[in-house]
């Protein structure tokens, strides 16, 4: 016989069932057929589950009745162009992500952007950023940028975010960071990932550079990843390169080694305020000494040790006069104009690197050719320097045969 406990039971299991069979109904209409449904779609999509499993092109908004998501209209060439110059912020932000796209069918009309909007550029000055992780890079620009729009400037803000190396996602947190210079009407965020690409940059930062100064942005500021000793590729890019440093992250020695200390117009020692003052001005103390021993990264300039507090605002009317100093030197001595020829030119022959090595992997002979090889070396069966060669050799056997094809 059963008990009353017993039969609320059974009433509670055949009202889940219940429920059940509706939630599959309702799926079942909402999906256009079980093929359609994904595997790892939940049998139970409910509030135990920390994602929703929703039907494709449905509104998830609860209250209202599903309609088709209406995708966003793909913009022409001409309206990519106009909408930079007319410094729109949304339309600036989908160029950038148009030139950052590896998919074909955006390489030409990136290219044609790009073009047009060359002329328009080269008009600001480019600051690089860099540090050691937890040098307070994110709240140095926001207390930076929103001096800078003080005195009457447009900032753009190019932040590269580390990308993982395993999942090779990217958490891209600067902007979030970066909460009051983000609202700006004057300044502008992009945060980017750095993709694999070495030397603490992203690999089309130099593209979004042109873009945000065709955009009307005097003042560029390129942030970069956390970086060490070698990561030194931003300093081809920008005008004046500031290195953030903090406190106990070394003696006068370390200060010396090569690397990016070398390459640096500034060294900043950041977070010189309450308790942590004193250290942060021995710190920068240490650097001006460790200075004289290096040879200036730019002729004609003297690099600067300083100190500042990005949280309280301590030393920044130093750092921005310093910099302005800095422009009018390079300026007057024509060096500037100098340095970014040849960053014009550095920057060619990258592109010419990308454009082969695109072409190198779109080859379906060469790519066949990488397979096998590849069996052969992880089986040691061939060393890898010989295994380039092969790949070498077939490379420009396909050179030599599409000229000769080409003069018949």
């Amino acid at each position: 016989m059963m008990t009353d406990r017993d039969q609320e039971k059974e009433k509670d299991k055949d009202r889940e069932k219940d429920q059940s069979q509706k939630r599959d109904q309702r799926q079942g209409e909402a999906w256009p057929g079980e093929s359609y449904r994904p595997d790892w779609a939940p049998a139970e999509n409910n509030e135990a589950f920390a994602v929703k499993i929703v039907p494709p092109n449905t509104n998830t908004q609860p209250g209202k009745k599903n309609e088709l998501v209406v995708r966003r209209k793909q913009l022409t060439t001409s309206e990519y162009i106009q909408g930079v110059l007319s410094g729109d912020r949304t339309i600036l932000a989908r160029a950038i992500t148009l030139i950052e796209s590896q998919a074909p069918r955006h390489r030409y009309i990136a290219s044609e952007v790009l073009n047009a909007l060359l002329p328009e550029a080269g008009s600001s000055l480019r600051i690089g950023i860099s540090g050691v992780p937890g040098a307070g890079k994110s709240t140095f620009i926001e207390r930076f940028g929103l001096n800078l729009i003080v005195k009457g400037h447009k900032v753009a803000v190019l932040a590269v975010d580390p990308s993982s190396s395993l999942t090779k996602g990217s958490i891209l947190g600067d902007k979030t960071r970066m909460e009051n210079l983000s609202r700006n009407e004057n300044a502008f965020i992009r945060p980017s990932p750095s993709g694999g690409t070495l030397g603490g940059v992203a690999a089309k930062t130099r593209e979004a550079i042109t873009l945000c100064e065709a955009a009307g942005y005097d003042m560029i500021l390129v942030e970069t990843v956390g970086v060490g000793q070698s990561e030194i590729t931003v300093r081809s890019m920008v005008d004046f390169f500031l290195l953030l440093q903090i406190s106990g992250a070394g003696d006068e020695l370390q200060g010396i080694k090569k690397g990016v200390i070398e390459i640096a117009d500034a060294i900043i020692v950041n977070k010189a305020d309450g308790d942590n003052r004193q250290k942060a001005e021995r710190t920068r103390a240490q650097f001006e000494m460790a200075l004289h021993y290096l040879k200036p990264a730019t002729p004609g300039w003297t690099c600067k040790a300083l100190s500042c507090s990005a949280l309280t605002g301590d030393g920044f009317p130093e750092i921005l006069n310093m910099i302005f100093s800095f422009d009018g030197i390079m300026k007057e001595s024509g060096y500037f104009n100098f340095r970014r020829k040849e960053q014009s030119v550095k920057w060619f022959y990258t592109m010419i690197e990308e454009r082969m090595k695109l072409w190198f992997c779109a080859n379906s002979q060469i790519q066949n050719k990488m397979d096998q090889l590849r069996e052969k070396v992880e089986k040691n069966g061939i060393p890898a320097t010989r295994a380039a060669d092969e790949i070498m050799e077939l490379f420009f056997h396909n050179t030599e045969t599409d000229n000769t094809e080409k003069g018949k």
